[in-house]
């Protein structure tokens, strides 16, 4: 178990979307990694603190025929989000494509706000679009 804020983090950690018809469950057994916001066209947008998971470290539990994909510039990355309500809950990485990032504020008794300071990435001049 890991402390964040007044929050313990259990290895496994249940998320959902705001209307609860997409749940997941995340491997988290160091509590959150890499919390950040990022500066790219879609981020900015959805303004969501974002953690970082091994591909295999989330299950989709309940919910897979509400979650939309969507692509643009590249295709790379894939942000899923429910159909219903429209949160965004997860998205599979344009930088390192072998892990997902995942809405904090969408993890069950967590509250992002309690992180601390959040780093923002530069998404705008992306490390993929360099050179």
């Amino acid at each position: 178990m890991k402390l964040v804020g007044s929050t313990i983090i259990q290895p496994k950690h249940r998320a959902s979307c705001h209307c609860g018809s997409v749940v997941l469950e995340l491997s988290l057994p160091n509590g959150i990694e890499k919390p950040r916001h990022c500066d790219c066209s879609i981020c900015r947008r959805k303004g969501a603190i974002v953690g970082s998971v091994k591909l295999d470290g989330i299950q989709i539990v309940n919910g897979h025929d509400c979650l939309k994909l969507y692509q643009f510039n590249t295709n790379t990355a894939k942000h899923y989000f429910c159909s219903n309500c429209g949160i965004y809950t997860h998205h599979q990485r344009r930088s390192n494509p072998s892990e997902y990032g995942f809405n904090i504020g969408c993890l069950e008794g967590v509250n992002p706000y309690e992180i601390g300071d959040i780093d923002v990435m530069d998404g705008v001049n992306h490390p993929a679009d360099r050179g």
